[in-house]
């Protein structure tokens, strides 16, 4: 409830008990946006595919735990599941993981310790500030990770071809070929008025487009009648 003369002095903010910032803490809001990237969902399976090979082959002969133990393994087809494809944002709470998991938090933090040690995540700790009910100066309190999923080289070499798309069967790119033959064909047919509506997209924008192609074609062909009139009077002298 009261200050102490040496924080008032000093200017310094006593920690709130109860609330301990971890060191390294960063402030939320500020520190995600060069963390975050977009993860196309490929690339989220191919991370999880690569862990449980990992997993696999780093098992020793005897031994139901490999390098990263089933927990992680768990967390991790979580934070799959979670994380936004469009942004990267990930960041669920402990107290998140052990109810979904019904793990303990001794179990959910040495899987996430594993998943980071060995490539496959890796976070940030956030903190935010929080205004004293009662004395000068804001507060800061620890809130979720900010998280962030990847896949180490050494996991990757074990997926093989599972990493790159299979060829396209020979009947599958022979259609391919023979429409995109066709659509090139057609579209050198169509007049300059029509061509927009094939090329482009925007509905308004081709309709524009378009009224200028039927300009350009009328002066082509006024043009041309007038070439064509100016020969014939040539012709009668």
């Amino acid at each position: 409830m009261f200050t102490t003369i040496g924080a008032v002095l000093g200017g310094r903010t006593p920690r709130a008990a109860g609330h301990p910032v971890r060191r390294g803490s960063r402030l939320a809001g500020s520190c995600e946006g060069a963390f975050w990237r977009p993860v196309p969902r490929a690339e989220v399976r191919r991370v999880v595919l690569a862990a449980k090979r990992y997993e696999l082959v780093g098992r020793q002969a005897g031994r139901q735990r490999g390098p990263l133990g089933h927990v992680a393994l768990e967390v991790l087809e979580l934070l799959a599941n979670l994380v936004s494809h469009r942004s990267g944002r990930l960041e669920p709470s402990y107290a998140y993981l052990m109810r979904t998991l019904r793990r303990s938090k001794d179990a959910v933090h040495t899987a996430l310790t594993a998943l980071r040690e060995h490539g496959f995540l890796d976070w940030l700790r956030r903190h935010e500030a929080v205004e004293l009910v009662e004395g000068p100066g804001p507060r800061v309190r620890q809130v979720s990770n900010a998280y962030r999923l990847s896949l180490p080289a050494r996991a990757a070499k074990l997926l093989g071809h599972w990493l790159s798309a299979p060829p396209l069967p020979d009947d599958v790119l022979q259609e391919r070929e023979d429409r995109a033959a066709y659509l090139a064909a057609h579209k050198t047919s169509l007049p300059l008025a029509e061509l927009p509506l094939a090329e482009v997209e925007d509905d308004r924008l081709a309709r524009v487009l378009g009224e200028l192609g039927r300009a350009v074609e009328a002066r082509t062909q006024a043009a041309r009648a007038a070439q064509e009139q100016g020969r014939g009077g040539e012709a009668c002298f």
